[in-house]
């Protein structure tokens, strides 16, 4: 009678079990840092809409103290735990970030020097790698 082998053996399976764990190991963190940078650029897209309005109420001069509802953002979306917003010719747009723990409570904000020229800023407690392109 012929012996026909049906199945795995055990040594196969754990093999297999190995290699997935590896590729976990790896893949997870990798995985864990293209959050935490896609979370702080979407904080960084929450508040850039913003700049617009902002301008054109500089621009026209008036009035001396504006907030969220005047240049259309929110007070809180869902990258944003507080978007805040500080009036003046070199006034600020900031995002309170909020999820993936490498970024939470971090801050990201674009600041209006007293030429119009906006800079995004980033906390010190933001790893560089998680910056969007453009900020510093």
């Amino acid at each position: 009678m012929k012996n026909i082998q049906k199945g795995f053996t055990l040594i196969e399976l754990m093999i297999v079990v190995a290699i997935i764990a590896i590729l976990a190991a790896i893949a997870l963190p990798a995985y864990q840092d293209y959050i935490a940078r896609s979370q702080v650029t979407a904080g960084l897209a929450d508040i850039r809409g913003g700049v617009t309005a902002f301008e054109e109420i500089v621009n026209k001069g008036t009035p001396a103290t504006y907030d969220n509802d005047d240049i259309g953002l929110a007070t809180s979306t869902a990258r944003c735990s507080a978007i805040t917003v500080t009036a003046g010719e070199t006034g600020t747009i900031a995002c309170t970030l909020t999820g993936n723990p490498k970024v939470d409570a971090e801050t990201i904000q674009l600041d209006r020097n007293a030429s119009g020229a906006w800079i995004c800023s980033v906390s010190a407690g933001i790893d560089a790698k998680y910056i969007p392109g453009g900020c510093e």
